[in-house]
């Protein structure tokens, strides 16, 4: 090390504790720094949080000031997700049904609890993660959204997921996979595979897989929806994320 670095370090330490004076270094209780850093990163989060829940009030009086819509007009309900704000998990169904127009929650009755299942078996909480819709209101008798109304839904689409900022996207159902990927491809053969969607200049990890009332229709293909939450488990683990 050079004489000059060793002078600049030097100094740096006289300083240092210059301004923590001897009481810090050999106080028998000396002052938890570490605990004011952690206090101040709670803060931090707070704010965030406030943030988030001001941004996502006003994206639902966006999605409710739609005029000329068959799908508002003929619900009751504007659901809009529910869940972790903060969670790192983004789960993005079809539409609502009868159950969610009724509540103006996601997943709720049969479909609901069968997410809970499979949640669950990769040691997921529905509460501990954030859960919405490609379009947010219920359309008429359960029919398909059509491409014209999934692409008008689709920039608040984006917009949700800018305000949630998740690390990982599972996108459950054709409708969800069109509004944020642009495919018209069968679920069968997108499902289960890792793609990179780019939100707003952020990359975001997106995984396409069946919609819990599709597999209540047809059980028989609940084995691919394993075969994907088993991928969404590694990629958590590789991920390192906390939910």
């Amino acid at each position: 090390m050079s004489k000059k670095l060793i002078n600049q370090k030097t100094n740096f330490d006289s300083e240092f504790l210059n301004s923590t004076g001897s009481d810090f270094i050999f106080d028998e209780n000396p002052i938890n720094r570490l605990k004011n850093t952690s206090n101040d990163l709670k803060k931090d989060l707070n704010i965030q949080k406030i943030d988030k829940v001001k941004e996502l009030m006003d994206l639902k009086e966006q999605i409710n000031s739609i005029s000329d819509c068959n799908l508002k007009n003929n619900s009751k309900k504007m659901v809009l997700g529910d869940g972790n704000i903060n969670s790192p998990i983004m789960i993005i169904g079809e539409a609502p049904g009868v159950e969610e127009d009724n509540s103006g929650l996601t997943f709720m009755g049969e479909v609901g609890d069968l997410l809970k299942k499979m949640l669950i078996a990769i040691n997921i909480e529905k509460q501990n993660i954030y859960t919405t819709y490609a379009v947010n209101f219920r359309p008429p008798e359960d029919r398909k959204p059509n491409s014209t109304e999934i692409k008008r839904y689709s920039q608040f689409v984006q917009k949700h997921i800018s305000i949630i900022n998740p690390k990982i996207i599972i996108l459950m159902g054709s409708t969800a996979m069109e509004s944020l990927t642009g495919l018209n491809s069968k679920i069968s053969i997108e499902r289960g595979k890792w793609k990179e969607v780019i939100v707003k200049n952020t990359n975001y990890n997106v995984i396409i897989t069946f919609n819990p009332s599709y597999l209540l229709r047809a059980p028989e293909n609940k084995k691919y929806s394993w075969d994907d939450l088993k991928k969404i488990k590694q990629r958590i683990f590789e991920l390192k994320l906390s939910i």
